[in-house]
């Protein structure tokens, strides 16, 4: 037999052993493990790197035939580019180059020159110097302010001034002092006056189910008007109060000001109340900036957005993206169970349960939108008019339930997950084997009793398979929500302290429609950037989280009933 022979033979032989798969399998393992890994990296270097405290340049910059301007900027990215793109684009540029040098760098100082950004050509920069009294100003307006600091003044006069050299220590106090108050007014604002509007508005559903509610007799109408009348007055009273407690805070908030320099020469005054957080990151060693960089990624996580969700935290965001998951979960997992197990243990294996596991399958396979249109629909349009008709009349025409809110985006979702907990599940009470059925029964069990102590406990890993996958489907999801209750910016959390505490109805916010909103309807795309990849990493982060719990849950299930299976 020749080598050739013997070579194909071989190589017959190997395949016959079914090496092939395995390296082919061995290698789509691989790919997307690296896939998964470069993703990851990808958000974390570009999200989290936004918290970071960037040293500000100070530079001169001069095109060919144009003047020279002075700018202070933090630098972003650089990239190289063909030389004819630049030139296509209008600039002059006096090189033989095939490509070119350019940055991104953050200007600020939008109020001013109407941009943040601006791509610069690197060989055109000079003196580029990095001076350690340069200040970086966050603002809850016009994002970032860069300059120099010149004075501070309480009601037009100055206190501190750059000749005396007390400035910047006297404007961080004034700027924590600001903050302190601003926090005040907001508790005021949402919570204290919020809570007073609510009880105001439950009067005045009260004042109008009174009339409504033609049953009562008059002297007893009149009575609960007079209580309603009197708690009115007790609540305007304190709002009153309130509102002058407001004009104070917001004098004093008002009160301060300063004075900065921008690079080109030009000064500005400003109130410090508009400050967020002011820091000079030329100056600052390493571990200042380490503690900037957590204290900037603890607000992204518990603060609220500000700025067109371009700036600031979070938070309902992430509180928004849990709750309706949870709640999601607790509504898909007995229905999907229930299903499944009606299916596998008490229907008729015949024609018309094929027909129902097919469209199940089937279901699982439909454009999440088309759920959201079903939800918007059915959900609010039909279900949730009815509701308000049968028992929030005294609200109409205003909606209570008959408009988007958390309880229907979390049925939509729950029904769109729910084909995957059915498979799952039903999958696991095939796998469970006949004869602990019949032993039970041999024993005196019921059917129910058998189902319930040994069939669903020894099922139960299965469950949360589905479960798994459901959540991991419904945290990402985005276009059904645009319709059924997400919205960019909600004004409170569904939970707080007034009755009945865990609100239902209203709207929220969510991760990944927060995701898209920054990243396409943003006015500052690029501001923005860093802060979709940051919201991208906490989502997979989050969703990592909760599937993880399941898992653990489920593994706990798993050894639990091991020993059933044997």
């Amino acid at each position: 037999m020749s080598l050739h022979d013997d070579n194909k033979q071989g190589f017959i032989e190997w395949c016959k052993r079914g090496e092939p798969m395995i390296w082919l399998n061995a290698a789509a393992v691989t790919v997307s493990t690296l896939a998964v890994i470069g993703l990851l990296l990808l958000l974390t270097v570009r999200g989290m790197g936004h918290f970071w405290p960037a040293s500000v340049m100070q530079a001169q910059y001069q095109l060919p035939s144009e003047t020279v301007a002075s700018i202070l900027a933090e630098r972003v990215e650089s990239e190289q580019v063909p030389i004819e793109q630049l030139l296509s684009a209008g600039f002059k540029i006096d090189t033989n180059d095939a490509f070119v040098k350019r940055e991104l760098v953050k200007l600020g100082n939008r109020d001013i020159g109407g941009a943040d950004f601006k791509w610069v050509i690197s060989r055109y920069l000079s003196d580029v110097s990095y001076p350690k009294d340069a200040v970086v100003i966050e603002r809850r307006e016009w994002g970032n302010f860069y300059g120099f600091l010149q004075n501070v003044k309480q009601q037009g006069q100055i206190v501190a001034s750059l000749e005396e050299g007390d400035a910047w220590s006297e404007f961080q106090a004034r700027v924590s002092r600001a903050n302190e108050i601003h926090d005040k007014i907001t508790k005021i604002e949402k919570k204290d006056i919020g809570s007073i509007n609510y009880r105001l508005e439950k009067l005045r559903l009260r004042d109008r189910g009174l009339e409504l509610d033609t049953s009562m007799a008059d002297a007893q109408r009149q009575q609960e008007k007079a209580d309603i009348a009197l708690e009115r007055a007790e609540l305007d009273s304190q709002y009153k109060g309130m509102q002058q407690q407001l004009a104070d805070l917001y004098q004093q908030w008002h009160r301060d000001t300063f004075t900065v320099k921008t690079a080109s020469g030009q000064t500005k005054e400003q109130r410090i109340a508009t400050v967020v957080h002011a820091y000079q990151p030329n100056g600052m060693n390493v571990f200042q900036k380490l503690g900037f960089y957590f204290a900037k990624f603890a607000e992204f996580l518990t603060d609220e957005p500000r700025e067109a969700n371009t700036e600031g935290g979070i938070f309902p965001a992430i509180f928004g993206t849990v709750i309706m998951v949870l709640i999601m979960s607790v509504l898909v997992t007995p229905f999907g169970v229930v299903a499944a197990v009606y299916l596998r243990e008490y229907a008729k294996q015949g024609f018309m349960t094929r027909v129902v596991r097919i469209a199940v399958n089937n279901l699982a396979g439909v454009p999440s939108i088309v759920y959201g249109v079903f939800g918007l629909g059915f959900f609010i349009y039909f279900l949730g008019s009815e509701m308000d008709k049968a028992f929030f009349p005294e609200a109409l025409p205003a909606p209570t339930f008959g408009t988007p809110g958390l309880l229907w985006a979390s049925v939509t979702l729950a029904l769109l997950t729910l084909p995957v907990v059915i498979v799952a599940t039903e999958e696991g009470l095939a796998r469970i084997p006949r004869n602990l059925r019949e032993g039970s029964l041999a024993l005196g069990a019921t059917k129910a009793e058998t189902l319930w102590r040994v069939v669903l406990p020894m099922a139960s890993p299965a469950m949360m398979t589905g479960l798994i996958l459901a959540v991991a489907r419904a945290a990402g999801e985005v276009a059904p929500l645009m319709l059924v209750g997400v919205v960019k910016l909600a004004p409170s959390l569904p939970v707080d302290g007034n009755f009945p505490y865990f609100h239902l109805d209203q709207k929220f916010m969510h991760l990944g429609f927060h995701i898209y909103d920054v990243g396409f309807q943003s006015p500052n795309v690029e501001a923005a950037r860093p802060l979709v990849y940051a919201t991208a990493l906490l989502l997979v982060v989050i969703i990592a989280l909760l599937n993880l719990s399941a898992v653990a849950l489920r593994n706990h299930l798993r050894e639990k009933y091991k020993s059933l299976e044997m």
